[in-house]
């Protein structure tokens, strides 16, 4: 049975008064909800013990990054290890702003997932391609490599702890957004690389990113292929997160 989340992105956004204005107004609504849908919070990682502390029962928390690294002489980095400690269940690899700014390749993503395999930890592994690749037709082929590269050391029950987040680096931010049938298409052919990859591929949640919006979230959960959200600027307004949470259909575990 596919896990039905959605998750917000806060990236370099947030304070004190985010976390203690939204939090509490997420919990309260989302506890109250029957679709099976499982609310997650990535917040700053300053503000990750701050939302933990009010995040209940229903909201799960989670890191924007984790390092290739258990520990050592990294300054500034946080490790897998750290994360599970101040009670994170999941973390953010692979960002396209992380590929894109950081220079991150599919084999540092590599090694981001097993630090959080190795404790246990869900990774939200991000792919996606840019405006010029989809153009060229080579979208599907992009994506594939990611998928396969990024998850290329993941075996057995690790697969378990996989969620992959499709997000068009050309809708990430800019209110544009691939059409349902056009998200559908690509959730279906990566589950496709999954099962090839000998992965349960169908038991594997894939999240669709870019632009999701209260007004858009419903036709793009409807898909039989998207198991929920990783939400951007949406995440920032308790209101809009909470619709977000909402348009997911109930009974649609699969």
């Amino acid at each position: 049975m596919r896990r039905k989340i959605v998750a917000g992105n806060w990236k370099m956004n947030g304070s004190t008064d985010l976390v203690e204005n939204l939090v509490g107004y997420v919990r309260s609504e989302v506890s109250s909800l029957d679709n099976g849908v499982e609310a997650v919070i990535i917040p700053p990682a300053l503000y990750v013990r701050d939302v933990k502390s009010l995040a209940g029962d229903r909201i799960s928390v989670g890191v924007q990054n984790v390092a290739c690294w258990e520990s050592g002489a990294y300054t500034g980095e946080v490790s897998a290890v750290m994360a599970k400690d101040c009670g994170c269940h999941y973390a953010l690899v692979g960002h396209s702003e992380r590929r894109q700014l950081f220079a991150e390749t599919d084999a540092t993503v590599a090694d981001k997932v097993a630090q959080l395999m190795s404790q246990g930890l869900n990774a939200i592994v991000c792919v996606g391609e840019t405006l010029a690749e989809r153009e060229a037709g080579q979208a599907e082929e992009i994506v594939s490599a990611q998928v396969r590269k990024g998850l290329a050391g993941v075996s057995g029950d690790g697969w378990q702890n996989i969620v992959v987040a499709y997000e068009p680096v050309w809708a990430i931010g800019t209110g544009k957004t691939a059409t349902s049938d056009d998200a559908q298409a690509m959730h279906r052919s990566i589950r496709k690389v999954l099962e090839d990859m000998g992965a349960p591929a169908e038991e594997i949640s894939l999240l669709y990113g870019g632009s999701v919006k209260a007004d858009n979230a419903a036709a793009l959960f409807a898909e039989p292929d998207i198991d929920g959200g990783l939400i951007g600027g949406a995440s920032l307004v308790a209101k809009d997160f909470v619709s977000i949470c909402q348009a997911m259909p109930a009974g649609s575990e699969s």
